[in-house]
């Protein structure tokens, strides 16, 4: 079956984390735009890993790179071809395998937090004003789809302080919640508009994230850190009473 834009919407929003999106969602973007490389990257992870830096320098960098440029400048969706002549390009970037670019804004709150990128070799056609069209279509998706799961971790941060739950995603802490609840998978699944067995898979690597083989000592680990954390804030004075 061939990718639309509609299927790659919904696995956008299928997508429980930043992960996800790079190793579920980025091939089937790539597929789509007939792209030689796909990925998509979050600025934050790039800082602070040392296998990016290369990234950082030469396709980020906005001194040099005139597509990395007009994304920060306009956060619209770039080919190499706007910016830049053939020639000056291969002057920027040499690899056979980034012949053509096109490049996307991930905006998060008005800000730039990552970017979508392609890329075809010398024999293949260069990307059009067709393919920056959809690609700001699927833009539009993953910064929705980044500012809403970064406000859900942001909430999920206050209200659960414990060690334990920092190992989880948001979707994942919304499902440890709902088995808190005494809920089944497949309710679970109902409450979220997830499958049955995508609870069961993540209920799989929540396991193996917490070092756990069961629902109760999942929600065991997870509340019995909380009540601790509870109690020493009482114990000092920080928590309010309650009413």
């Amino acid at each position: 079956m061939a990718i639309s834009l509609k299927l790659l919407f919904e696995e956008t929003h299928r997508c429980q984390d930043e992960g996800e999106l790079r190793s579920r969602l980025a091939p089937q973007v790539g597929e789509y735009f007939a792209a030689k490389r796909s990925g998509i990257f979050f600025f934050d992870q790039l800082l602070t890993d040392p296998r990016f830096q290369s990234i950082i320098n030469i396709a980020l960098s906005i001194e040099h790179n005139p597509v990395a440029r007009y994304l920060a400048e306009s956060h619209t969706p770039v080919h190499e071809g706007l910016v830049t002549t053939p020639k000056a390009w291969k002057l920027i970037c040499p690899r056979a395998d980034h012949w053509h670019v096109m490049a996307g804004p991930i905006v998060n709150s008005g800000q730039l937090v990552g970017a979508v990128g392609f890329t075809r070799e010398k024999s293949m056609s260069a990307f059009e004003h067709q393919d920056l069209a959809d690609l700001s279509a699927v833009c539009l998706h993953l910064s929705t789809w980044t500012t809403t799961v970064r406000a859900q971790q942001s909430r999920m941060t206050s209200q659960q302080p414990s060690l334990s739950s920092k190992r989880l995603t948001p979707r994942e802490l919304e499902i440890a919640n709902l088995v808190a609840l005494g809920k089944t998978n497949a309710e679970i699944g109902k409450e979220l508009w997830i499958t049955e067995n995508s609870v069961k898979q993540a209920l799989k690597r929540m396991f193996r994230k917490l070092g756990v083989s069961s629902r109760t000592k999942m929600v065991t680990q997870l509340f019995a850190t909380q009540h601790i954390a509870d109690d020493k804030q009482t114990q000092f004075g920080l928590k309010p009473n309650a009413h």
